[in-house]
């Protein structure tokens, strides 16, 4: 069996490399397509796939679109995998066209539902797939969302995309609450996540992941009377620097709200061991920084939105609450604050779930089985993968 895997970034997306990383292992040729032999290259060779240098960000039916998917047209008839698998809308769309009337089977992991959420773009991704194309939602929103547009059952697959458990594991605290001076009775609630720019070509004028509603719930919190304070780890993702600074000026004009900003981090099991609680108020998200979150441990508020269903029952692994709603988004960290016992037990299970869901060995296996299913192949390594993805002993 024989995979190519298409991304649109060399120094994003490590769970894409988690994941081929595993399909190797279980028997997988794997070949990659990244913009770039830097940054995250050099692992992939590590792990054994074989790395192809093309770029596939170009704006559809543009010249270097057209140019593009030439080149991939070429790789791709070069190869003859048995499947290529696209990871991102923009390089599914070039996929799709330049591989029409090619035998490969095509496979869109679908990595977040923001493209869903406007009918206009998901009705043209569902109209460029043709009988070749197959779906791997990685929440079950994206799944539902596709039989709604009409896609058949047997088209669409879920499988979510998994952690390397090993990476996450708790580690002890105190780090952060130095370095910021905080004394042990002030509670510290977190964001985990980078400051993307608005999507304004589909009305937005916030980022998706909710900095603000967070800021605010930190100023209502504070005029309550609790002893909190916000700290956001992340700093500007590419192009956001003014929106960014947006953000912080919102936090500097909220009078009530202490919010730390403490930009781009690399100890972020660090920053997890310090959170009281951690927060996700994001307006489209997947599973999110709540995977990362809950396999750290650390008691988790989401929005009731896209995949943070598939991780979070209310009130037993975490809190859910509406997005863009400050307030109540502030009464259910409130209560984790008050509440040290019940928070702990809700961590406690929140990080079992989450573990049993997102082992990179358990989604890896469920991608092989998936790829045995659309192509056909009884392949000795299918079964092996097949044993991994359903938990049968053989």
């Amino acid at each position: 069996m024989k995979a190519l895997h298409l991304l649109k970034t060399s120094v994003g997306a490590r769970w894409a490399l988690l994941q081929l990383r595993e399909l190797t292992a279980l028997g997988v040729e794997c070949h990659v397509v990244l913009p770039e032999d830097g940054g995250l290259a050099p692992q992939y060779t590590a792990a054994g796939v074989t790395v192809h240098v093309l770029d596939l960000n170009a704006a559809p039916l543009t010249p270097r679109f057209f140019a593009s998917a030439r080149s991939l047209a070429s790789l791709v008839a070069r190869l003859d995998p048995d499947v290529v698998h696209s990871h991102f809308v923009a390089t599914t769309l070039l996929m799709r066209y330049a591989l029409r009337g090619q035998r490969a089977r095509r496979v869109f992991q679908v990595p977040g539902p923001l493209h869903l959420e406007n009918s206009v773009i998901a009705g043209v991704e569902v109209a460029t797939a043709g009988s070749s194309d197959f779906w791997i939602a990685s929440c079950e929103w994206t799944r539902q969302r596709y039989r709604a547009l009409g896609i058949a059952a047997k088209r669409v697959f879920l499988s979510h995309y998994g952690s390397d458990l090993d990476a996450c594991r708790p580690v002890a605290g105190g780090a952060l609450r130095a370095e910021l001076n905080l004394p042990e009775p002030t509670r510290i609630a977190g964001m985990v996540a980078y400051c993307y720019k608005p999507k304004t070509y589909l009305g937005s004028r916030r980022g998706i992941k909710g900095h603000e509603d967070f800021i605010d719930a930190i100023g209502l919190l504070r005029r309550q009377g609790v002893d909190v304070v916000g700290v956001i780890a992340g700093g500007a993702w590419k192009g956001a620097e003014s929106y960014y600074e947006a953000v912080q000026a919102h936090a500097r004009n909220n009078a009530d709200a202490r919010v730390l900003f403490l930009g781009t981090r690399r100890d972020i099991a660090s920053v997890y061991a310090d959170l009281d609680v951690a927060v996700h108020p994001s307006l489209s998200e997947n599973l999110g920084g709540a995977a990362e979150s809950l396999l750290f441990g650390v008691p988790t508020v989401t929005t009731n939105i896209g995949g943070f269903p598939d991780l979070i029952t209310e009130g037993t692994t975490g809190r859910m609450v509406p997005p863009r709603n400050p307030v109540q988004l502030a009464d259910a960290m409130g209560a984790l604050l008050a509440d040290r016992t019940g928070a702990a037990a809700m961590a406690v299970e929140g990080r079992r779930h989450a573990r049993e869901l997102l082992d990179v060995r358990r989604t890896a296996g469920q991608i092989a089985s998936i790829y045995r299913e659309i192509s056909g192949s009884r392949s000795p390594f299918a079964d092996r993968a097949g044993a991994v993805a359903f938990g049968v002993q053989r």
